[in-house]
């Protein structure tokens, strides 16, 4: 054979295919067939996180810039990799599915062995948690969190959450949004503002019982204050949402599918720890975990409580009918809609 790349040194596959080492086939314990399976599955999920966060890493060297164009080549490759990771995320989905196919008895042939480690204890999991923006305060069980660590990996994750997160980079780019600092796009709105008119019809646009939520529409959009709690300041609710509301203009559809796939993003998430609790349910009980946690009632919280960008979901609320849509300024929607 000619010399160059050969396929099994390239993937290194005796690595790969030696790495899966037994619990119960060592010394004086009795084979579990099903563990093969466990290894492999949990092998390959940790692959997956890595290309996530390698993607997610990607992502936010991107929006560190100082300045992205919203119709730029670095805006579209933000949305691709980001719907790369919302693919990635179907897919270990489906590996429950796999995974499902070993029935408690078969767990029970070795689940003992493996105390105290657990997929709690995964630090790439972790780590992206805290790289899209998942704050420890935030966390359900926080005190347990890190507990389980060695020393070294808590000190990890503890450094990767002092870097500014994806959706504190978002935020940021959404403050820099071009439109509402000139005020020549913004002729022609019957002496208001242009939120000051929003205001007036999302207001008249609210059932009896949706009163309030003009009061949290005020709160959250037209106040210059934030809330330490809050991921998203006013100044990117309001971008966030002019973007949401005039999506079928061209220059905004981009950015939109990027607001989405964030969604998507949590929604994935969800998803799998919702198919993972069921699945934990299912094989284990109401058992704890082999890492001590309270097993699917744990799980349960964090499904519960572990959304990153829901910010940008609530302000769906704040949406009205297109037709009756502000008239944006010939100028702005020359703009939008590349013709200037």
């Amino acid at each position: 054979m000619k010399d160059g790349v050969y396929y099994g040194d390239y993937l290194q596959l005796n690595k790969i295919l030696n790495a899966q080492t037994l619990e119960s086939d060592k010394e004086g314990k009795e084979h579990a067939h099903d563990e093969m399976l466990f290894i492999i599955i949990h092998q390959s999920y940790e692959l997956w996180f890595k290309q996530i966060m390698y993607e997610v890493e990607s992502v936010m060297e991107i929006f560190s810039k100082s300045h992205i164009a919203d119709n730029s080549p670095d805006l579209y490759m933000v949305h691709h990799r980001l719907k790369r990771v919302v693919t990635i995320l179907h897919m270990l989905v489906g590996k429950i599915d796999i995974l499902e196919t070993m029935t408690p008895l078969d767990f029970l042939d070795f689940r003992d062995m493996l105390r105290p480690a657990s997929g709690f204890q995964s630090i790439q999991f972790k780590l992206l948690e805290a790289a899209l923006g998942l704050k420890m305060e935030n966390r359900h069980g926080k005190e347990y969190y890190i507990s389980q660590l060695k020393p070294e990996d808590a000190q990890t994750i503890r450094d990767a959450e002092k870097t500014k997160p994806l959706i504190a980079l978002v935020n940021e780019w959404l403050e820099r949004m071009p439109f509402f600092d000139d005020q020549k796009y913004w002729q022609g709105l019957d002496a208001h503002t242009f939120w000051d008119r929003y205001r007036e019809v999302y207001g008249a646009s609210l059932a009896d019982g949706e009163k309030n939520n003009l009061l949290v529409f005020e709160e959250q959009l037209l106040s210059d204050e934030t809330k330490p709690e809050w991921s998203l300041s006013p100044k990117a609710r309001r971008a966030a949402l002019f973007i949401m509301l005039y999506r079928d203009y061209p220059l905004l559809q981009l950015p939109f599918g990027l607001l989405n796939v964030l969604l998507e993003i949590d929604e994935g998430i969800s998803i799998w720890r919702y198919r993972h609790m069921s699945m934990v349910h299912r094989i284990i009980g109401m058992r704890t975990g082999t890492g001590g946690s309270t097993g699917k009632d744990y799980l349960s919280g964090a499904l519960a409580k572990h959304h990153i960008f829901s910010e940008f979901a609530a302000l769906t609320s704040f949406l009205i009918e297109r037709r009756k849509l502000p008239q944006l300024s010939q100028e702005l929607r020359d703009k939008l809609g590349y013709s200037s």
